[in-house]
């Protein structure tokens, strides 16, 4: 995939993982413009997803998304989530993504963390595509318990990340291991360490950093 679509890719899976309201809906044209010139390795997964969005009210995309992703624990967007759960060592995980945001001179607006998968797909498409990527990669495992888990619930989000999926590196067998482990035995459960990054809140944004 060239450089060129890999980041239309995250930018379209970025906002299609964001949540669906008006101003979401008023993208979807330029989506289905940007998703009709991908190769088929993403190209035919988003494009499912598009699909179900024209069969689908929009209210009822609202409801399937805060069941999706608010409501099950396993299919948390967040990516550090999988390997750290909410612990102490979560916290320092998190630090990491901040300070890849600015060093490449953006910071999140207050209250989002900044591992949200819509937030790391933004930044990799319009910031920092290396660092991006690099951040994708380190949470590969946490990606594909995430993928599965929509897989097997069945969601149309799941199309979603498996264009993503296609534009990274494929799991190698202490990948997959790392998968089973993640899947078998869920995130540490610790709940410390969190405090100063507020709320879970779905709709990413990135701004320049302030000097």
């Amino acid at each position: 995939m060239r450089p060129g679509h890999e980041t239309a890719v995250w930018q379209a899976a970025s906002l299609l993982l964001d949540y669906p309201d008006a101003r979401w809906a008023g993208r979807l044209p330029l989506l289905r413009r940007v998703v009709g010139a991908l190769p088929s390795s993403s190209g035919e997964s988003l494009g499912r997803f598009l699909a179900h969005l024209d069969v689908t009210p929009l209210t009822d995309l609202a409801a399937d998304y805060v069941a999706t992703f608010d409501h099950r624990r396993r299919c948390c967007p967040y990516l550090t989530y999988y390997a750290y759960g909410d612990t102490r060592k979560r916290g320092m995980a998190l630090l990491r993504f901040k300070h890849a945001y600015r060093a490449a001179g953006v910071v999140l607006d207050d209250g989002e963390l900044p591992d949200h998968l819509a937030v790391v797909l933004e930044f990799a498409a319009t910031v920092d595509p290396r660092a991006g990527r690099r951040l994708l990669v380190e949470h590969r495992a946490g990606l594909e318990v995430l993928r599965l888990a929509l897989t097997e619930d069945g969601s149309a989000w799941a199309a979603v990340l498996d264009a993503v999926s296609a534009t990274l590196p494929a799991l190698d067998g202490e990948g997959r291991d790392a998968v089973l482990r993640l899947a078998a035995a869920g995130p540490p459960g610790e709940e410390v360490g969190l405090a100063p990054y507020g709320a879970f809140l779905p709709d990413p944004r990135l701004r320049e950093a302030q000097p």
